[in-house]
């Protein structure tokens, strides 16, 4: 017994040790790395404690501790607003749209793009596409605007030309969800299809040589390589998309918003920022962001769940 004590007091000491060492060696690694632990710790970890504001009466001057607890009033009162139902409607259309359209752009593009065989043309449409991802939302949005203007608008022009009545694009609820989804389209499909393109450069070139050898066609190509080598990095994407599913982005919706289409434009976002800033009601708006937070968290998990039962691909 007293051997085998020894023996296993021996082995913990070694452990250690080579723990130690591995620590040691690494030292300029976890240096290198601390900052952006930090980062994360200070700016999105600490913060997450702000949540509890949406379960309090948050006084900016009492600040965190001292402001009284209200439990779900504020939930409670969120779900008494007349309009809630259109605004969640609308940011789950909105961002459904978006999927069903904006997602699956980028991959055709790469598959389409990943066809060119002249390097110079191929860069050329790379640079040209990657472009509009760096333009900035409130000039996308003025672009927008005047390509749509019933006055002045590239569009009208050539509407009139054809003898037919101007279209008021912006003041028209029917078409804001398509000149949103579109404009966003445009903006980034270029860009996602840097991901796109980067795992089609990974697929091994005996599998198009042997593709060739049997007879198979460039379609025939896309639709039995390129698609199945780039499936557990569409998967993924598509995970982590539909964990997003109740999230609009701000700007864009709030700079193409206006009076006479805020029954398809108002979102849960725009409704946070008016209520939450603008009117300074900073537990309100906590509360709709927590649980808007609590249902984008519900589609992520499940949409792995499903992930992983169907295909094996997951993120966990």
């Amino acid at each position: 017994m007293a051997k085998l004590a020894t023996s296993v007091s021996m082995a913990a000491v070694k452990k250690n040790n080579n723990r130690w060492k591995k620590l040691k060696d690494s030292k300029y690694l976890l240096i290198m790395i601390a900052p952006a632990i930090l980062y994360f710790i200070i700016f999105h970890y600490l913060p997450m404690y702000g949540v509890t504001i949406a379960f309090k009466d948050y006084k900016p001057f009492k600040g965190y501790f001292a402001s009284s607890w209200v439990g779900l009033k504020h939930f409670r009162t969120l779900f008494k607003y007349p309009y809630v139902w259109r605004m969640v409607r609308n940011t789950f259309l909105l961002s459904f749209y978006s999927l069903i359209w904006g997602f699956p752009a980028p991959i055709i593009f790469a598959l389409i793009l990943n066809e060119v065989k002249n390097e110079r043309g191929k860069r050329f449409v790379q640079t040209v596409t990657y472009l509009p991802h760096f333009i900035s939302t409130v000039v996308i949005v003025s672009m927008v605007t005047m390509f749509l203007s019933p006055s002045t608008g590239i569009l009208n022009t050539f509407i009139k030309s054809l003898g037919l009545n101007k279209v008021n694009f912006m003041g028209s609820p029917k078409y804001w969800r398509t000149i949103y989804i579109s404009s966003g389209i445009w903006s980034g499909v270029g860009w996602g299809s840097i991901l796109y393109l980067a795992a089609l450069t990974n697929i091994d070139p005996t599998l198009y040589e042997s593709a060739i050898m049997d007879g198979a066609n460039t379609f025939q190509k896309i639709i039995h390589i390129n698609i199945p080598c780039i499936a557990p990095t569409i998967i993924t994407m598509l995970i982590l998309r539909t964990g997003q599913l109740m999230s609009v982005g701000f700007e864009k919706v709030y700079l193409l918003q206006g009076a006479v289409n805020l029954e398809v434009s108002e979102v849960i976002q725009t409704y946070v920022y008016t209520n939450g800033l603008r009117n300074l009601q900073y537990s309100y708006g906590t509360a709709i962001g927590l649980l808007n937070s609590i249902v984008n968290i519900s589609f992520l998990f499940a949409a792995n769940y499903i992930s992983r039962s169907v295909n094996e691909t997951s993120l966990w």
